[in-house]
């Protein structure tokens, strides 16, 4: 490496490797150092020669047709010269950093390099990505969303925005995301109100798909640093009135769910978690995960802890204990080691209970399902008086202020909860 003096300032002169020959038409470079101190020129030489063969290097990775690598090595070599990628348009409202940016390319003034000027002033085309691959992409790039999920859960995670994106495709077709327009953004929608008209759907399932599309596109753009503006605002419908899942009630569930042989026709896991959910107010899915660690049948206050094990919770809120009682407590202890057949799937569990309720005439009315248990539960707890902090912290709800103290202990929410068992 040679440091000699041009002019005022010391200057780089160092031959360009054979392997950067495609992409440095000279043999020999001049860089300034951009000092007249020999000591600092030299300080400065490696650090410069390396952001050097960066340059070049990226260079190399982008003199290929494939958009996806070029764009990437515009990226790098942007980073190479000090500066973060950035698309034109973004960059063109900051004129300061536009010509700080063009100094910074090299080649004669009246012939700069085009791959550097296309690289700093944001002239690289995004890859043409299409909304198929978006998904694909997509999986990857949010894998911070689905730590701590459960085969099950990750597999409900994964259906919507696998539906929201088939559904876009089958209207507008699989575009590349730099060609999405708004007005295929209102054929979709257009699409959907139709959909909901035929069919008779709440308009909460577009919302939905708009929802997941938004996720999936969006998430690709800014991880990707692609710079696109998306036309993904105004889409949703007016939410319908949300459809309240009833409660049954007392005398029904002592009377038919809870009579002899009523749930005979079930396997035994099932059954002993439909019993298991009329006293905790625990919902299906909780129950079904729970793990012999879990359960704490000899324990001074037989309880169950729902906890984040081998599953995400819903929320935060859902990590509590919760006494047993009564008919629930007799249905837990033949199954100490928790619902193996249900850990991986509560799913299916909500599906074969349903349809059991309903073949064998246990649904009050048509609207109930098994979900109404957990109503009931907290229905009971309400006529009964007890505090809202502690039917919030039974049921896994939130609370509309901070929550202060421990809360009950378990001796006392057995008592609460044994008042009102069945």
């Amino acid at each position: 490496m040679s440091i000699k003096k041009r002019g005022k300032k010391f200057s780089l002169y160092k031959r360009v490797p054979k392997r950067y020959a495609s992409v440095e038409p000279r043999t020999f470079v001049w860089c300034s150092l951009g000092t007249d101190s020999e000591r600092e020129a030299q300080d400065k030489a490696p650090l410069v020669w390396s952001q050097m063969l960066d340059g070049w290097e990226a260079k190399l990775k982008g003199d290929t047709k494939d958009a996806d690598q070029r764009f990437e090595a515009a990226k790098e070599l942007a980073a190479a010269r000090g500066f973060r990628y950035m698309p034109a348009n973004r960059l063109a409202d900051d004129l300061e950093q536009v010509v700080e940016r063009v100094a910074a390319i090299s080649g004669p003034e009246n012939q700069p390099d085009t791959f550097e000027a296309e690289a700093l002033l944001g002239g690289a085309e995004p890859p043409a990505l299409k909304v198929s691959q978006c998904l694909d992409l997509y999986w990857q790039l949010a894998r911070d969303k689905i730590q701590g999920k459960s085969v099950d859960q990750l597999r409900r995670w994964k259906n919507p925005r696998i539906k929201a994106v088939n559904n876009f495709v089958e209207v507008c077709g699989d575009k590349a995301i730099t060609k999405i327009t708004s007005d295929d953004m209102l054929d979709f929608r257009g699409w959907w109100m139709d959909k909901i008209e035929s069919e008779g759907l709440a308009t909460t399932s577009a919302n939905k798909d708009f929802t997941h599309l938004g996720d999936v596109l969006k998430t690709v753009n800014v991880m990707k640093r692609l710079g696109l503006i998306l036309p993904l605002t105004g889409l949703a419908f007016k939410e319908s009135e949300a459809k309240q899942r009833p409660s049954f009630s007392d005398t029904w569930i002592t009377d038919k769910i809870l009579a002899d042989g009523a749930l005979d026709g079930l396997n035994d896991q099932a059954a002993a978690i439909v019993r298991l959910m009329v006293n905790t107010g625990a919902r299906p899915s909780e129950l079904a995960a729970l793990t012999p660690d879990c359960i704490h049948l000899d324990a001074d206050v037989p309880h169950i802890s729902i906890e984040a094990v081998g599953r995400q919770l819903k929320s935060s809120n859902a990590k509590r204990c919760i006494p047993v009682c009564g008919v629930s407590l007799e249905a837990l202890k033949a199954f100490p080691e928790g619902f193996e057949r249900y850990r991986g799937s509560s799913a299916g569990l909500s599906a074969v209970v349903n349809k059991y309720l309903r073949n064998n005439g246990l649904l009050e009315t048509p609207k109930h399902s098994l979900y109404g248990l957990r109503h009931s539960f907290e229905d009971r707890q309400l006529a009964a008086g007890v505090d809202e902090r502690i039917r919030r912290d039974l049921m896994g709800h939130a609370l509309n202020r901070e929550r202060y103290g421990k809360g009950a202990s378990l001796q006392h929410l057995q008592e609460i909860v044994q008042a009102t068992a069945l």
